[in-house]
């Protein structure tokens, strides 16, 4: 399988599939900023209508997808079992680390565009690349990939919150029911993974970040944020950076935070 991230010199020559997968907190829409301009050749990828479930109380904001749904939405855009898939957004990748993470789990070579739509080097089109619709395998989502709330709350190993430092603390909470973490979870927020250009950090900073919050093998980290998605860049980092594979806790704090558990706040 190919690294989880490549940059635009590797797919330079090679027949990948682009898959743009903006989406924005604030509500503006992923598939307008498509429209106005992406990467030639790159399909859409809309994350709440292909990359996740039905939101709810017991499951969260953003559930996994059904993988019927998830494997629909790939044939529909073109996407076939052997494809090569390369996403990106504007944002270091956060969003479309979703995407490849839910990819690679399942089998399928997939990686991030290093630096995404920021630091690709040629120009944008708006023109939208017809292809034709394929053939794509659904297969169930592993579970020895995936912790239930359960085995966030009672884990052994680092549990990593990958919200920016003020929701972790609590300071602030824009749209789950209560502010504040999971007790005893480690704040690594996600776009301190990337540089200014949005590229990942060299692998030895990768190491020393994780390192600094008690990581240095992934096999016992669990991921989550706010509703399972920025927490799957985590995941794509610590693979990046040759520590292995962690789980990722689809429900995050969305779920968490309709409990009756306790709440921890402050670092």
């Amino acid at each position: 399988m190919i690294d989880p991230v490549v940059d635009a010199s590797w797919i330079a020559d090679r027949p990948v599939v682009l898959a743009d997968v903006r989406w924005y907190l604030d509500g503006r829409s992923g598939r307008e900023a498509y429209e106005r301009g992406h990467l030639p050749g790159a399909v859409f990828i809309d994350l709440d209508a292909a990359l996740a479930g039905p939101a709810s109380p017991a499951e969260g904001r953003h559930p996994l997808p059904d993988p019927e749904v998830f494997a629909a939405a790939m044939a529909a855009a073109g996407i076939n079992d052997q494809d090569q898939i390369i996403g990106y957004d504007d944002a270091g990748g956060v969003v479309a680390a979703r995407l490849i993470w839910l990819l690679r789990v399942t089998g399928h070579d997939a990686a991030l565009l290093d630096g995404g739509l920021t630091a690709w080097p040629g120009e944008l089109t708006t023109e939208v690349p017809v292809r034709p619709e394929s053939t794509f395998t659904a297969r169930p989502w592993p579970a020895d990939r995936l912790a239930t709330l359960e085995e966030t709350v009672a884990a052994a190993g680092p549990v990593l919150d990958a919200r920016d430092a003020p929701r972790f603390r609590g300071d602030v909470e824009p749209v789950d029911p209560r502010p504040g973490h999971i007790p005893g979870a480690k704040n690594l927020p996600v776009r301190a993974n990337v540089d200014a250009a949005g590229r990942f950090l060299p692998v030895p900073e990768l190491r020393k970040r994780f390192a600094e919050v008690g990581v240095e093998d992934a096999a016992d980290v669990i991921s989550y944020c706010g509703s399972g998605v920025t927490a799957c860049h985590n995941l794509i980092a610590l693979e990046h950076a040759g520590l292995g594979e962690g789980r990722l806790f689809p429900g995050s704090w969305s779920q968490y935070s309709h409990t009756d558990r306790p709440a921890a706040t402050g670092d």
